[in-house]
């Protein structure tokens, strides 16, 4: 399938802004079962790009400076993207968890893509006993790894409430967790919290779900908006599996990867400092569009 995504941000300021330096991580990467054919990024009324290092994690960055007065500031980022990604099987024959977890303990991979990376807490996602003791409950080392992680994401799916009143973006999981709700970032958070208390490598993933659902099937929840699920890495022979505790299904062909990090401050679309006196709104739409 090929889509088109649409992803505008604008910020309304209060006041003028002299200055601003933002990163943006709008291109999706290169990543199993998607291929990126055609990119093109606008911002106005003023601004220069260059290439920046992603500091961790894998993103494609912008740096964004806009260094004369403007009272807006919109950014149009507009992608083609295939994807052909199959949807996972569970096997009895699937490693179990305690194989995955020795095999990430003993990897060698030390690139951004390592299992290593992606085994502790990170900023935003810190351990913690009760979110740990919730998720164990589907995580018995001797389980096979994807039945282990669907049955979590589906677990969450049903006890959590999809609640965008609930929580802000620097709500920690322990928050959402006693709320019993939240958006897809939180769930994704909470899955995370779990795996990595069971040694398991679970990165935050970062990117879109298809706007208008093919004949006969219900729209998924997160879309018009960035949406976050979390990918398990399943040993050398699996590598990397996508589930989305949000929706309670695996990342598969209405998925599409922007950007992996250990947390969300990693792969921000869009971060940065503006100097201005006045306050500001931001509005952010998105449109995940099948072309072919």
């Amino acid at each position: 399938m090929i889509y088109r995504i649409r992803h505008v941000t604008r910020f309304d300021y209060g006041a003028q802004v002299r200055f601003a330096r933002c990163n943006l991580r709008l291109k999706p990467i290169l990543w199993s079962g998607q291929n990126l054919d055609d990119y093109a990024l606008t911002i106005s009324p003023a601004g220069r790009t260059a290439p920046a290092r992603a500091e961790a994690g894998l993103a494609n960055v912008l740096r964004l400076v806009v260094d004369e007065p403007v009272r807006y500031l919109m950014i149009e980022s507009v992608s083609h993207i295939t994807v052909d990604r199959l949807v996972p099987v569970p096997s009895p024959d699937d490693p179990t968890l305690s194989a995955i977890a020795h095999a990430a303990r003993i990897s060698r991979d030390a690139s951004p893509a390592g299992p290593s990376a992606y085994l502790f807490p990170s900023p935003l996602i810190p351990l913690d006993p009760d979110i740990a003791a919730y998720c164990a409950a589907d995580l018995d080392p001797d389980r096979p790894a994807l039945e282990a992680a669907i049955a979590l994401a589906q677990r969450i799916q049903h006890d959590f409430d999809f609640d965008p009143t609930a929580t802000l973006v620097d709500t920690p999981p322990r928050e959402a967790f006693m709320k019993r709700g939240g958006v897809c970032q939180d769930f994704a958070q909470i899955m995370i919290t779990g795996l990595r208390a069971a040694g398991l490598p679970a990165a935050y993933a970062s990117g879109y779900i298809r706007t208008i659902p093919p004949p006969g099937q219900e729209r998924l929840v997160g879309a018009d908006a960035t949406h976050a699920w979390v990918l398990l890495w399943c040993g050398e022979k699996l590598g990397w599996v996508g589930v989305d505790p949000t929706n309670g299904i695996w990342m598969a062909g209405d998925h599409i990867i922007m950007a992996i990090g250990r947390d969300y401050a990693e792969i921000a679309p869009i971060d940065g400092i503006v100097l201005g006196s006045g306050a500001q709104k931001l509005a952010v739409s998105v449109d995940v569009a099948p072309v072919g």
